[in-house]
């Protein structure tokens, strides 16, 4: 039902999704093309953005794929330029960016800490206040942060992981209520452990720590939750396609957890 409705108001709709390069964020573009909306592909991977949109238009989707590593403002302001040169404002934006480097805190490099920080939370900073002015000027628009559980929870060994998440949360929030009355809605999505190759570069990352294999580290994973699985990329999707729908408009400055029962919060 919620996929019919989201179907729903997002034809020729402008999305940007960015990281989306990463498996999550192919799945996302990928059910935005689909509805027929405008979908703006964007990472730092050329080569697998280009793949990306060839595919969704070959699938008879609309892309543009544009390179741009959100970390620097003024490639995102620059991003901006192009997306409004040639095909408008971007109306929806998914900050799906992100890297998870998995190391204890005492051997946890400076480097690491704000190479983590600086990607996940001031990225998706410098995505918001670059994009939300225009979002403001159309009385209408849509914020959706893939955040995890760890903007809930604590994790081990991911300390700069989690805590740039729980201020990505505290962004959604504070954003979610100054633009409470201004036609626009922002919400995060916080998936737990999702079948992509971040997840299994963890894991192996986690096999060469402890010995075992890294079937066996997916294996600790998945049973982590109560479905004991690992969720699926299209299950976020799914969700985001949701909350970007006309009929979502209620809802706003929420974290939703796609992660088998993991965090019940």
């Amino acid at each position: 039902m919620w996929y019919l409705l989201a179907v729903m108001g997002l034809r020729d709709k402008v999305v940007l999704v960015t990281g989306a390069s990463g498996g999550i964020g192919q799945a996302i573009a990928g059910e935005f093309a689909r509805c027929d909306a405008i979908v703006v592909v964007s990472s730092r991977n050329e080569e697998k953005l280009q793949a990306l949109a060839s595919r969704l238009e070959r699938e008879g989707g609309q892309a543009l794929a544009l390179c741009c590593d959100i970390a620097d403002r003024k490639q995102v302001i620059h991003l901006r330029t192009m997306i409004e040169d040639r095909v408008g404002t971007v109306q929806i934006l998914i900050n799906s960016a992100g890297i998870a480097p998995a190391a204890s805190f005492v051997e946890m490099s400076d480097a690491v800490w704000n190479d983590v920080l600086t990607m996940n939370l001031t990225g998706t900073y410098n995505c918001c206040k670059t994009f939300l002015p225009g979002m403001l000027r159309s009385d209408w628009g849509r914020i959706i942060t893939i955040a995890s559980t760890a903007a809930k929870v604590a994790y081990s060994h991911v300390s700069a992981y989690t805590t740039s998440k729980h201020g990505v949360l505290g962004l959604t929030r504070s954003l979610a209520l100054e633009t409470a009355k201004l036609g626009v809605t922002v919400n995060a999505i916080c998936p737990g452990y999702v079948d992509t190759g971040l997840t299994r570069e963890n894991a192996r990352r986690m096999a060469d720590k402890t010995g075992k294999s890294i079937a066996e580290v997916l294996k600790l994973f998945a049973e982590s939750s109560p479905q004991k699985r690992l969720i699926a990329p299209t299950e976020v999707a799914g969700l985001a396609m949701m909350l970007a729908s006309e009929k979502a408009g209620g809802i706003t400055g929420q974290a939703i957890n796609v992660d088998g029962g993991a965090v019940m919060a």
